[in-house]
């Protein structure tokens, strides 16, 4: 339950162009960056860019920059500044500093520490939550100096929000202590983890996989007819979901984790390492990826690049491209009597047929796995995506049971 001082928090968030990058990439992350904070509860007022070659080393940005984002927060009261890359513990210390000397706290985060924040917001299970408090307490052991004292000034909402957390630590061995605690506590519950999915091993494993908010839960919904939490949130799951499904006969188990994001914390990566066996341990992966949004191409390279992280590429997969009833239509050759004119209502049956149809042309010749195009959502094209889904389900249950057709011609 949220306290009505969380709920009007407000901040200004700030971004560094690099060469690296593009003004559209930037604004991308600044976006992303605006939903992560609504996700949050924080209300984001303004955003700030610069373009440098590097972020400054002292402040992020720039003396000049610097001044503008003071006088914006110190006029409109804002509560926090919200940085899209991660700060180093100078690099907080300084900008605290700056504010300081107008006598005006303010709550320094970076992206790392608002994904934390949400992950503590989100977890569920006792691993779940002692993944996210290792993650915490990794992050802020090199900040100790400074973040203590930073935080122990605030009353709460968005920042420090901990599982587990009984009060501000002040000695360094304390928290490494913890560290080794938490990290103690997490082998033990991947064992028991480990002996569950051990007497699942004799069943076929499919994994979804994708983006973060790219319709997994929705799908997982759809094909499980469970009641999965699903909303148009960042992080919706957390911890992992696993049901027993049955298609043609064939029992496999589906699971749904979290779904990955750019800049995702190294630290959160490790400490969800026994979670993500649920991926590493699956035999066929569902790669949802969301088609109507304009940089999908770059999600489905951050979730690639996730998955050599972890040790889970190179699986059997399925490139589930969802989302389909929000593709623009632009690129789409739809005739008007075919929609309707006027005030009629467009024939979303014959929109979406038009719109797959244009995919599945567009990607006919591209070098990349098994390709459906679907809206979970609306439920379309989800017999398609179960037929391929059972392809690959049965060519795995055979290598695990060699007489099973055999047995099934019998049975027959």
């Amino acid at each position: 339950m949220h306290n009505t001082e969380e709920l009007n928090e407000t901040a200004v968030l700030v971004a560094v162009q690099t060469q690296k990058q593009t003004a559209e990439q930037t604004k991308e992350y600044l976006d992303e960056l605006a939903f992560l904070a609504d996700t949050s509860k924080i209300n984001t007022l303004h955003t700030f860019t610069q373009k440098l070659e590097k972020p400054d080393n002292k402040t992020y940005v720039g003396k000049g920059k610097m001044q503008d984002i003071l006088a914006f927060v110190i006029d409109k009261d804002v509560d926090m500044v919200i940085f899209d890359d991660d700060l180093s513990p100078i690099q907080v210390r300084n900008i605290e500093g700056e504010f300081a000397k107008f006598q005006k706290e303010v709550k320094i985060l970076d992206r790392s520490l608002l994904i934390l924040n949400i992950f503590a917001m989100r977890a569920q299970t006792v691993q779940s939550r002692t993944q996210v408090e290792l993650a915490q307490q990794q992050y802020i052991l090199p900040r100790l100096t400074r973040m203590w004292s930073h935080l122990s000034k605030q009353r709460g909402g968005v920042g420090m929000r901990g599982p587990g957390e009984k009060e501000l630590e002040t000695d360094r061995r304390i928290a490494n202590d913890r560290i080794v605690f938490l990290k103690e506590k997490l082998k033990q519950i991947d064992k028991q983890s480990m002996t569950q999915r051990k007497n699942r091993d004799r069943m076929v494993r499919v994994s979804l996989v994708g983006y973060t908010n790219v319709g997994k839960s929705t799908l997982m919904q759809r094909l499980a007819k469970a009641d999965v939490f699903a909303e148009n949130k960042l992080f919706a799951t957390v911890d992992a979901t696993v049901r027993k499904v049955t298609f043609e006969n064939v029992p496999f188990l589906l699971s749904d984790t979290v779904g990955f994001i750019r800049k995702l914390p190294t630290k959160l990566i490790e400490s969800f390492k026994s979670t993500l066996d649920e991926v590493r341990e699956a035999d066929i992966l569902l790669h949802v990826v969301d088609i109507s949004h304009p940089n999908y191409q770059e999600q489905i390279d951050v979730v690639n690049a996730t998955l050599v992280d972890i040790g889970a590429a190179n699986k059997p997969t399925v490139l589930v491209f969802n989302k389909i009833d929000l593709f623009s239509t632009e690129e789409v050759e739809i005739n008007d009597w075919e929609i309707g004119s006027g005030n009629e209502p467009v024939n979303q049956q014959i929109r979406i047929e038009k719109v797959t149809e244009f995919l599945k042309n567009s990607f006919m010749n591209a070098p990349q796995p098994l390709t459906v195009f679907i809206s979970a959502e609306q439920r379309e094209n989800i017999e398609e995506l179960r037929s391929a889904i059972m392809n690959l389900v049965k060519e795995k249950h055979i290598q695990i049971f060699p007489n099973w057709l055999a047995e099934e011609v019998v049975g027959y």
